[in-house]
């Protein structure tokens, strides 16, 4: 092997690729594993080469391919964000029933119908009426729509009524062992459904 040229040693092409050297000189290494001083002359000469290319590289005597020279950059992009949640939105129709209420609005509506179930215990039917009526305001109250707050507060008491006698057909025995009557217990089912119309629906 000579000395001088390093390409000679590995027994390359001066244009050989870096794959190449590499190859050749784990070829070598290998061939004469039981020869220190031949494997320190292609360690030697590798060593040569791959200080000849960086700095002709660095002259800009080599040009380097983009991969290479941006991989940094590739690399230290973030990656891409996952795609966004789609979360299902209420259809339209409903949302125009729908209300977010403020804490104030909540508190104001769950005030009044829990000093109407109170009256209820003594007496239930004008108690119902009152919070027939109570509905009523609270809803017309959001958007002055007085045609559609008369709606919602029928269907809500009818639905509490509709309730109370599934649960009362149901629970019979149970119901007339407690100390309400049931007109105070309906009062108290309608007042509900009435208390969840008059607070989220609009």
């Amino acid at each position: 092997m000579s000395v001088e040229n390093p390409y000679e040693q590995l027994g390359i092409p001066e244009n050989a690729t870096f794959d190449e050297i590499q190859t050749a000189r784990n070829r070598l290494t290998q061939e004469y594993s039981n020869d220190p001083k031949r494997q320190e002359a292609i360690e030697t000469a590798y060593d040569a080469i791959l200080m000849e290319r960086l700095r002709m590289r660095q002259e800009g005597r080599i040009r380097v391919p983009e991969g290479i020279r941006f991989a940094e950059q590739r690399f230290s992009q973030a990656p891409p964000s996952p795609p966004p949640i789609s979360v299902k939105q209420p259809p339209a129709w409903l949302q125009n029933f729908l209300d977010t209420p403020s804490r104030a609005d909540v508190l104001w509506t769950t005030g009044a119908f829990l000093v109407l179930a109170g009256l209820s215990v003594y007496y239930a039917s004008f108690a119902l009426a009152l919070g027939v009526f109570a509905s009523l305001y609270f809803l017309s109250r959001k958007e002055r729509k007085l045609g559609r707050s008369v709606l919602l507060s029928l269907a809500g008491l009818s639905f509490g009524l509709v309730l109370w006698g599934v649960f009362a057909s149901l629970l019979t025995t149970q119901i007339n062992s407690l100390p309400l009557t049931g007109d105070t217990l309906a009062a108290w089912i309608s007042f509900l459904i009435l208390w969840l119309v008059s607070s989220f629906l609009r």
